[in-house]
């Protein structure tokens, strides 16, 4: 039985030499490479240091610190869907010429509705009207959108080579 007056975060070295290597696993078979895993156990030793939970026994420890770090998972995984990551080089790999990487990279900082409507125009070649059909908006719409598109490109891409 786990004493009342120790602390969660005077025992996190014993925690994490106990459950440190389990909780890891566990998170990279959820999450599917080791960087996330270590992330998302480090959230939880974080959660364990933050709510101070006292346990009477260690299998109610174990139980919950299973049970947070597969919440935190869940949380990356959701975030990943909701905010999914563009490899740059990927997409220069597809692409028969060299793109500009700073239009690129400027183009991936863009919300998605935008990145869309410019990609299929001047990528793709797709006039205002068949990009309107794509995405079921008006051709207003998809101009409106364009004309938006184009200034914030032009930001990011100022942005972008600024930090040279």
């Amino acid at each position: 039985m786990k004493s009342t007056s120790a602390r969660p975060a005077d025992c996190i070295e014993d925690v994490m030499e106990t459950y440190g290597t389990m909780l890891f696993r566990l998170c990279l078979v959820s999450l599917g490479n080791a960087s996330d895993a270590e992330d998302a156990v480090q959230e939880t030793l974080i959660k364990y240091i933050q709510k101070k939970p006292v346990f009477e026994t260690s299998e109610h420890e174990k139980a919950w610190l299973i049970t947070v770090a597969t919440n935190n998972c869940r949380d990356m995984l959701r975030f990943r869907i909701r905010h999914p990551v563009i490899d740059v080089e990927e997409i220069k790999e597809y692409t028969t010429e060299e793109p500009d990487s700073g239009i690129l990279e400027a183009l991936l900082t863009l919300p998605e509705k935008f990145r869309m409507v410019l990609t299929l125009y001047y990528v793709e070649e797709y006039s205002v009207g068949e990009i309107a059909k794509i995405i079921g908006k008006t051709a207003s719409a998809v101009k409106m959108r364009l004309q938006k598109g184009r200034i914030l490109l032009g930001e990011a891409y100022r942005k972008e080579n600024q930090k040279w």
